[in-house]
């Protein structure tokens, strides 16, 4: 089975702690936060296994690459400490299981992977994107969700299996061997997860939001500016990429719309609460998704901006009550599109 890459004495040499001195959640300070890491160093019991709100915050905050949240989610796993209810867990998996090997097609770059979202396909028929491929489905899904219910094992034991689908029968004939990640979870899968736990990926992950930019780019004088002010939901998956966050700004300033300054964003944005919810914290949930949203109202923001289409389940009917437009990314980006196409007609 695979293993962790985890130095343990990275984390005893470190002075911050921060990775739990500034979580959001566990308000620790210095002292505390290097006793119970140290338990965890050892391998032993700590509250921070159960009161975890799987956020991933904390693989952002280590400045050493060590992985802290995915040592959590191994120990959640080994002391049986699981944030879900055990049926719910079990549902998630069983639900979610690859069904066979998937179809073998011929494709043509660029090509998507949708993980477990079709309704993506229907915005990659607009014009702007000159007809890519794209794929989804169980044989395809990337598997990372299971980190929110401290089940690495079965991230472990399907993930070779996903990764060898989409190389035999996506890319292995394709021209460059490129796979453009629609999901954030998706290309940390790829990019985080799988070379922490030594697992092979043959071909290149490309993040989204790098294909969408040059996209728009290639066409940007077809782009008509919005000129509309904007709130961003930053997934809780794009912490384990951080260095991806620049093109929200980039594609923002493209199309023409104003990313509002407020408190709950970028590195101190807050978790859209549904995977809390399937957790049983729903007054944690409540809490932040109130905070969240007085703050977007607060700011002044028109539209509520997604990449995960969770995070779009779970708070957009909650923004629209707010008289704020939930939108995806990618459709903000077509409106900026259409807008030119119907002003030339």
């Amino acid at each position: 089975m695979y293993k962790l890459k985890f130095d343990e004495k990275i984390c005893a040499a470190c002075g911050t702690y921060d990775c739990l001195v500034k979580c959001p959640y566990l308000h620790l300070d210095l002292e505390e936060a290097k006793k119970e890491k140290w338990k965890m160093i050892r391998g032993e019991y700590s509250f921070v296994l159960t009161d975890c709100v799987t956020c991933y915050q904390c693989e952002e905050l280590c400045p050493y690459g060590n992985h802290p949240f995915y040592q959590i989610v191994e120990l959640q796993e080994a002391k049986g400490i699981y944030p879900a209810p055990k049926p719910i867990t079990n549902q998630q998996i069983k639900s979610m299981s690859p069904v066979g090997k998937g179809k073998v097609e011929e494709l043509h770059d660029p090509v998507i992977s949708l993980c477990a979202f079709p309704e993506a396909k229907r915005s990659l028929e607009s014009s702007l994107f000159h007809n890519p491929t794209s794929f989804f489905g169980r044989d395809y899904f990337c598997n990372l969700m299971y980190l929110h219910f401290a089940k690495s094992s079965i991230i472990k034991e399907r993930l070779p299996r996903i990764i060898e689908n989409i190389w035999e029968h996506k890319l292995n004939k394709s021209e460059n061997k490129e796979l453009i990640c629609y999901h954030d979870e998706c290309y940390a899968t790829f990019t985080s997860w799988a070379p922490a736990f030594d697992i092979e990926v043959p071909f290149k992950p490309i993040y989204f939001y790098d294909y969408l930019y040059n996209r728009i780019k290639a066409s940007i004088e077809n782009i008509t500016p919005i000129n509309a002010k904007v709130a961003y939901q930053r997934p809780c998956s794009n912490r384990l990429n951080p260095e991806q966050q620049h093109w929200v700004d980039d594609i923002f300033e493209m199309i023409g719309v104003e990313r509002v300054k407020r408190k709950y964003d970028r590195e101190d944005a807050l978790c859209c609460g549904g995977i809390l919810r399937m957790q049983g914290r729903d007054d944690l949930a409540h809490d932040l998704q109130i905070r969240n949203l007085d703050d977007m109202v607060a700011a002044g923001a028109e539209y509520c901006v997604f990449n995960c289409p969770f995070c779009f389940y779970t708070l957009s009917e909650m923004v629209r009550e707010r008289n704020i437009k939930p939108i995806m990314m990618i459709d903000l980006c077509i409106l900026s599109w259409n807008n030119s196409t119907r002003k030339r007609s």
